[in-house]
Order: C-alpha cells, then structure tokens, then sequence
C-alpha cells in the first residue's frame, strides 16, 4: 500500500494556490487581487486594541453564533442593498470566503447531489464539491464570458442541482451578472437547491450594477456571499461573511464547527467595519485605475474583459506562459489563469500599474 493512505481521487493532486513570490523577486506583485493599499495608523491602533482586549479572555472559547459580528456585517450589508433591510439572522460567517462556500457545499451539496458553475468560473468551486462527495458539472459562457442565459436554464432544469454558483463579479473575467440572470436561475433552481451569487468583488462594480442583495427579499433560496479580503484590505485577517434567509443560516450553522471563528479573527473584523468608510475610501481610487487599465490594454490591440472587479483579464497571446514569464523578468508578477491565451492582472496603485504597463510594453516587443 502507497503511503500515506489518502483518498485515491486525491491523490497526486496539488493544492491550490497562485504563486507567491518574494518581493525580491517580483517587487510589483499583481496576482492574487489583493488590496494594494494597507490599512491606516487608525485603523492599526483599533485593531490592536481590540485583539489585545480579545486576548484577556483567550481562556474561554469564542462567542460561537458571532452574534455581534453578524449584527455589524448586517448593517454593512444593508447599506449597499438598495434599501433592501438585511437582520443578523440572515447572515453568517467564517474563515474567508472559501470557508463559507465549503460549509455551502457541505449543508447543501454531498453524495448524490449537483452543484453547477458556468466557466470559465473561480477555479477552487470543483475543489468545494471534490472534497464534499458532490457531484460537479460546468455550463459554458459566451465568447464575451457573459452568460447564455436560455443555456444557463436549460442546464439547470435537465441536472436539477442542489446548488448553482454564481461569481458576480465572475472570476477570472471581472464579469457581472444582471439581475435577470440571477432571477431566471433561482427560478429554474427552486425550492431544490440554492443559488449562490458570490460577490468577493462585490465593492467594486461599476455604477448602475447592482448588488443580488436587492433580489434577497424576492428569493428564498437565493445566498448572497462577500469578503472583507477584497475591499476591506484585510486579506490576512480571513474573514468571509453571506446573507440568506434566516433557514439557511440555519442550515449551515449544523455543519460548522464547534467554535470555527476565533475571538481575535472577530475583533479584527468588527474592528474594521468600524472605519469601514476609510477602508473602502480608495475602492473609488482603484475603480478608476482599473478602467485606465482596460482602455491602456484596447489601445495596444489586445482583447480585454469588461471588469466590474479589481483586476482584468487580457489577451490572447499564442504563448501566454511566454508573456508572463518577461513580466517576471522584469519584476512583475502576474497571473496565469483563465482560458488558454489570457492573463490576469491585479489593479494596483498607480506606481504599481504604470511598471505593469512599461513591463508589457518592453515583453510585447520582445516576443513579437
């Protein structure tokens, strides 16, 4: 027998992960779509706090139903709704977004159940349904990665899955879905599943997108997650939050773990919601490099994504490894992802995109 004894269908298998390099070398790093701007010296001081308050009760176990931090992620949440009221009962909590999503899986998906995504889609989504016996299907997306929506329905109705989702802004390709789309496969889907619009990039939709919390009140099977990575710029702080109704909260509060979110991961994050207008103060600073960006890549012939998010998706390059790799020489880390052809770049700060801009410039020249 080959040890150790792991699953079969595990193994061989590499975990996933964007590369991470050191900032010696690659001091512009551009890849995994974080925040380029850390936070404040007052929003430092108020997390240190907090942690330090949190730290004098260690000895006791967390608050387990994060009953305040549900109630702070309500009132965020009901702020970009559209009006639309969001209790603390409709929400709930965990390490990252990708926890959120597992615990999705693990209430709803399991042996003998679908979920259903539409590609190109967030690649750990098939790892979600490997790791909880779900069975896993992909939908196509157009040419423009938009969804074929009649396709979309048809898809749905014919599998009947469990759970369908649904990244908005899509990632890798920073494309949004309009609520039709949304209202047409919560339809489709019905009482037998959930729709899962996953909204890591939620913050940064252009204006006149709007958010699937606003269909919340319309759609009982209809869950809508975040992330405070993104936005917020807390992505070492692991901190994925939903809303849904109260029953399926509900539901996902039977597969969590005892005690999954640790005190101090709690106070970090009530600690940020309360600057939560000066971390999100340069969503607005990034939104506009990113569309500078898009029309910067179009001005060089390239094809590029509309993006709703903090990155964009361009190309095509016959050797796209080939492209990334001069970026790399020069410094500059991007991402390698997508369909075969594209790459993926991260909207850093203005320094950061005008190295990204002369790197591709000089890598373009190089492998024409």
């Amino acid at each position: 027998m080959t040890f150790p004894p792991i699953r079969e269908e595990l193994r061989g298998i590499e975990p996933y992960g964007a590369p991470q390099l050191s900032a010696a070398l690659a001091p512009v790093q551009l890849n995994v779509n974080e925040n380029p701007y850390p936070p404040s010296a007052a929003v430092v001081a108020d997390v240190a706090t907090a942690v330090a308050q949190a730290t004098t009760s260690l000895n006791r176990y967390p608050d387990r139903e994060l009953t305040d931090l549900r109630a702070a992620l309500a009132a965020y949440l009901s702020g970009d709704s559209g009006g639309v009221p969001i209790g603390p009962e409709q929400v709930w909590a965990a390490n990252g977004s990708n926890e959120v999503m597992l615990q999705l899986l693990q209430a709803f998906g399991g042996p003998g159940r679908t979920a259903i995504s539409f590609a190109p889609t967030y690649s750990m989504y098939p790892e979600y349904a490997r790791d909880t016996h779900t069975r896993w299907l992909t939908g196509r997306r157009e040419s423009d990665f938009s969804l074929d929506l009649d396709a979309a329905r048809a898809l749905v109705e014919a599998e009947r899955p469990s759970v369908v989702l649904l990244p908005s802004p899509n990632n890798p390709t920073g494309t949004a879905l309009p609520p039709e789309a949304v209202t047409a496969l919560c339809e489709a889907v019905g009482d037998g599943g959930v729709v899962v619009v996953d909204e890591a990039y939620g913050e940064f939709r252009r204006a006149g997108t709007p958010s699937a919390l606003e269909l919340l009140p319309v759609h009982r099977n209809l869950v809508v997650s975040r992330t405070m990575s993104k936005a917020f710029a807390l992505a070492g702080a692991r901190l994925g939050y939903l809303a849904a109704a109260a029953e399926i909260c509900d539901a996902i509060r039977v597969v969590r773990l005892p005690y999954h979110l640790s005190a101090v991961t709690q106070a970090v994050a009530l600690a940020a919601l309360r600057h939560a207008p000066e971390l999100l103060g340069r969503v607005d600073d990034l939104r506009t490099e990113r569309d500078a960006t898009v029309g910067w890549l179009r001005e060089q012939g390239l094809d590029v994504a509309e993006s709703d998010a903090n990155f964009v998706l361009f190309g095509t390059f016959a050797d796209r490894h080939a492209v990334w790799q001069a970026l790399l020489d020069q410094g500059v880390l991007i991402r390698e992802t997508g369909p075969d052809g594209w790459l993926r770049v991260s909207v850093g700060t203005a320094e950061e995109m005008t190295s990204f801009k002369h790197a591709l410039t000089r890598a373009l020249k190089e492998i024409a």
